[in-house]
């Protein structure tokens, strides 16, 4: 029996509640999974599960044990990449959760860059808007700008996230460009479903606030079918400037309320408490936030035009 194999098992069936999903992050067969746990079991003389054919929950003695396997996983870890440290040589797996508004047309040049200096290390990225716990995800990090959910994971802020409403010329010529956020109800709107925030926007204009609720004409958990829909002249929306940045400085997209500021989130990198030691991840948090300084470019280039005040209102 490979007893820390089998612990590392047992970890992963304890966070993420399903031998199956244990299986699927090991990349292994669940019978494999299974076989470890009861290997374990037998070892202890005591289950460390309550089964149904719905339900995996810890027993008694699972409760008691998760934390000292958990850490001393995550010791062995940290181990084994300090000896990939001592070679300057760091290698292995990186499994990494990004939003799709961050990867798609600002990710792939620092993946190639990161991998040139790393080439050893395999880099899994998977790409969604859903919020996701890394550890119950099976991932190293999470990059997403909702903030950690629990003391046991860490949160690295890399960059704000800026938002502004925008719209084409197009439909501000038929429908009318408003002049203050009330205005906002007389139009169409498209809206991201998933800032922390949920329907209540507040705007910033000389040390004021305004908040208020708004309603949706299209709601959508995906910030580029919110630019597609703009786009198309089909009412005002609100996007993350990484993802409008191009298309406003070319015109295609206009700035909808200059004067008005909406509060920014910060893209950070979460990850559990007990992986902040690990090589892998800490190389790659730094390359992300050395690529990206205080000012990233797509607002860098805004900001120079005079597209986007240079100062920053944060939630």
């Amino acid at each position: 029996m490979d007893r820390l194999q089998n612990i590392e098992t047992f970890v992963r069936v304890a966070q993420t509640q399903s031998f199956a999903e244990a299986a699927r992050q090991l990349r292994v067969a669940k019978s494999v999974v299974t076989t470890r746990i009861k290997q374990l079991e037998d070892y202890l003389g005591a289950p460390l599960f309550h089964r149904s054919t719905r339900v995996v929950r810890l027993s008694e003695l699972g409760q008691a044990f998760l934390h000292d396997c958990a850490d001393l996983v995550g010791r062995a870890n940290d181990v084994v990449d300090q000896m990939r440290d001592v070679r300057a040589k760091p290698a292995g797996a990186l499994r990494v959760h990004a939003l799709t508004g961050l990867v798609l047309g600002h990710f792939a040049s620092l993946l190639r860059e990161f991998q040139t200096g790393y080439p050893d290390i395999r880099l899994e990225l998977i790409v969604s808007d859903a919020v996701v716990d890394p550890v119950k995800a099976g991932v190293d990090c999470a990059l997403q700008i909702f903030p950690a959910t629990s003391t046991e994971l860490v949160s690295r802020p890399l960059f704000p996230v800026r938002r502004v409403f925008c719209a084409t010329p197009k439909y501000l010529r038929a429908h009318g460009t408003p002049k203050e956020p009330r205005d906002l109800h007389n139009h169409t709107l498209g809206l991201y479903s998933g800032y922390p925030t949920r329907d209540r926007w507040t705007f910033h204009q000389g040390g004021e606030e305004l908040t208020m609720y708004l309603s949706a004409a299209l709601l959508t958990n995906s910030v580029h079918l919110l630019r597609e829909y703009a786009l198309e002249h089909a009412g005002i929306v609100c996007l993350p400037t990484l993802v409008a940045g191009a298309d406003i400085l070319n015109g295609d997209l206009k700035v909808v309320l200059p004067s008005y500021q909406l509060s920014s989130f910060s893209l950070s990198a979460v990850y559990a408490a007990t992986s902040r030691r690990s090589l892998k991840l800490r190389l790659f948090v730094q390359h992300i936030a050395a690529a990206f300084s205080q000012i990233p470019p797509w607002d860098a280039a805004l900001i120079a035009r005079g597209l986007l005040p240079a100062e920053l209102v944060a939630v």
